[in-house]
């Protein structure tokens, strides 16, 4: 393959970064190819499969299972085609905002933030904190992951929007029934040779000291980096790295990335429409309710798939979620959950 070549040539690792998407490009491409070529091989096992019942029926038990098998392998290979869109092979940076519900949304971002997270572990997917800001009394005011893997982008790209929690809050001393909620925000990651327009009279900086984990250092240098672009009014910072510089260049990327994702739904009316709502709050702008009490069930509010298996949707376990969008978005029935 031309892209293993490549990667075999003197120097390929010179530049780290370039060389990651490379990589990261070729892990996208075996995601297909090595399943399609899986399937071939499988059908030719079915067909002497066959040819071996007809001679022996103890082999025609066997027939049903491998049939059902391949089905499943074939449904897979259709969800991934309809991974098509621009920039769905790309890596994700996931940001979540705790909005409405004080101290229970801050919890609740937190909670989403951990639940990506574990998705993303579950599929052998790097998950890299860029950004958080804890918030006081418990949970995040805000963080932002970067999720790289196969198709990440194009996974999680129906997340961005409100997720709406009701539950028994654990900070009611009443044990009153709370609800929460949080924004999430998914952009494709670029690399800093994707060309996105950026002038420098429209981009503020603001330097100030870290916050939250880190030890002594945090606080004693000025390395987080703030950047405000006036024409969008999008606003992104980093704090994880210890470097002012290396601060600066990841909130760069998160900025082209926003950017990059906004160009793509000025492109698509529907999507336009949705990205005017990520930042509202309150009832009725959730794409995803999620209940806790009185019972327990999470229903998308857009494809009308939902689940009673609170804790492991909690825990990760979110992909029908994704599959279903996918199915959604491409015009196709949405099979219910459980």
């Amino acid at each position: 393959m031309e892209i293993e070549g490549l990667m075999g040539r003197p120097g390929f690792w010179d530049n780290q970064e370039k060389a990651q998407a490379i990589v990261a490009e070729l892990k996208s491409l075996n995601g297909l190819v090595k399943p399609i070529a899986d399937l071939d091989r499988s059908l030719d096992d079915l067909q002497t499969m066959l040819e071996m019942a007809a001679e022996e029926p103890e082999f025609a038990a066997e027939v049903p299972a491998e049939l059902d098998r391949l089905d499943q392998v074939l449904s897979e290979l259709e969800l991934k085609g309809l991974l098509n869109g621009p920039f769905d092979n790309r890596n994700a940076i996931v940001t979540f905002h705790a909005r409405d519900g004080g101290v229970d949304a801050n919890d609740w971002a937190e909670m989403l933030m951990r639940m990506y997270t574990q998705w993303a572990k579950k599929h052998d997917f790097d998950v890299e904190l860029m950004d958080r800001q804890d918030n006081e009394e418990a949970g995040i005011s805000t963080a932002t992951i970067a999720v790289r893997g196969p198709m990440a982008y194009g996974y999680l790209r129906g997340e961005s929007g409100m997720h709406r929690l009701v539950r028994i809050s654990p900070f009611n001393s009443e044990g009153k029934r709370m609800t929460s909620f949080a924004a999430v925000d998914v952009s494709p990651e670029v690399n800093d040779d994707f060309e996105v327009e950026i002038n420098d009279e429209d981009v503020r900086i603001d330097k100030f000291c870290s916050s939250g984990a880190g030890g002594q250092h945090v606080n004693k240098t000025a390395s987080a980096v703030r950047l405000t672009h006036a024409p969008s009014g999008i606003v992104v910072q980093c704090q994880n790295e210890r470097s002012q510089h290396k601060n600066l260049a990841q909130a760069y990327k998160m900025l082209r990335s926003r950017l990059m994702r906004l160009e793509e739904e000025r492109r698509e009316a529907e999507s336009a429409a949705k990205y005017q709502s990520a930042a509202k709050t309150g009832f009725g702008s959730q794409i995803r309710n999620y209940f806790q009490h009185p019972e327990q069930r999470i229903k998308d509010q857009r494809t009308g798939y939902g689940e009673t298996h609170f804790q492991s949707v909690m825990d990760g376990d979110i992909q029908n979620f994704l599959d279903a969008m996918l199915r959604w978005r491409a015009g196709q029935p949405v099979t219910q959950g459980e």
